[in-house]
């Protein structure tokens, strides 16, 4: 029996034995979190890539079906919901690295819920131009035209011109309007980043007015060529932040 004893005690872990084990698994855990971090947000982004993509063949078939002009600037019936037809499912309006609720306008009509749904994307508001072309821009840029709409014409850099962006979780336009310097802080130039929001690391994607959707690190849309600009004066207006 004493015998028996001595070898169930011999099996048994110490309290220094048991805290040793303790600290390999958190020093593990601590290695491996980030690396999880990581990899859910490069899914994340990936994830956003798609929906991108899918807006910016919603835009194209769009502009198949006018014409070549894009949705005018209006504040019903917005490109949101205009461009619904194709894509359907309100989920593509948001970024999953947003949280559920991203800011948008919530005082459109019930009958249009793409305008009032959660929403992560903004779109170009092609200022540049319609400040040459419009005598009446304030007020178009206040109140909207449905009559007055873009041609994918206009765009000579079609590979290097943005159409839509991701913007700030709270913020609520649907158009980015850069002659506003506030506009450019309603962009969230590094929502897939593991790091700190606000402190300019990681990047964003962009759909481009080719079809094509980009990684782009923070600054480098306005940096060394204005990638929201169409004519060259805007787009050799390089803004460093």
């Amino acid at each position: 029996m004493k015998a028996e004893t001595r070898v169930n005690a011999r099996k048994a872990f110490t309290l220094i034995e048991l805290l040793v084990v303790i600290a390999i698994i958190a020093i593990l855990a601590a290695m491996l979190l980030p690396a999880l971090s990581r990899a859910k947000e490069t899914a994340r982004k990936i994830s956003c890539v798609n929906k991108l993509r899918q807006l910016g063949l919603s835009m194209q078939m769009y502009a198949d079906d006018s014409h070549g002009f894009y949705p005018p600037r209006v504040y019903s019936n917005t490109w949101a919901s205009v461009l619904q037809g194709s894509y359907q499912n309100l989920d593509i309006l948001k970024c999953p690295t947003d949280g559920p609720n991203p800011g948008t306008l919530t005082n459109g009509p019930s009958s249009l819920p793409a305008d009032i749904a959660p929403r992560s994307y903004i779109i170009n508001g092609w200022n540049d131009y319609f400040e040459n072309q419009l005598a009446n821009f304030d007020a178009w840029y206040q109140n909207g035209d449905a009559t007055v709409a873009m041609s994918q014409n206009v765009i000579r850099y079609p590979s290097d011109t943005i159409v839509f962006g991701e913007k700030e979780y709270t913020a609520d336009d649907y158009y980015m309007d850069y002659q506003e310097y506030d506009d450019l802080e309603r962009l969230d130039q590094s929502k897939h980043s593991t790091i700190t929001k606000g402190s300019h690391s990681g990047g964003s994607n962009y759909d481009f007015a080719d079809g094509s959707v980009r990684f782009l690190k923070f600054g480098t849309a306005f940096n060394p060529i204005n990638l929201w600009g169409v004519t060259d004066a805007q787009r050799n207006t390089a803004i460093t932040f």
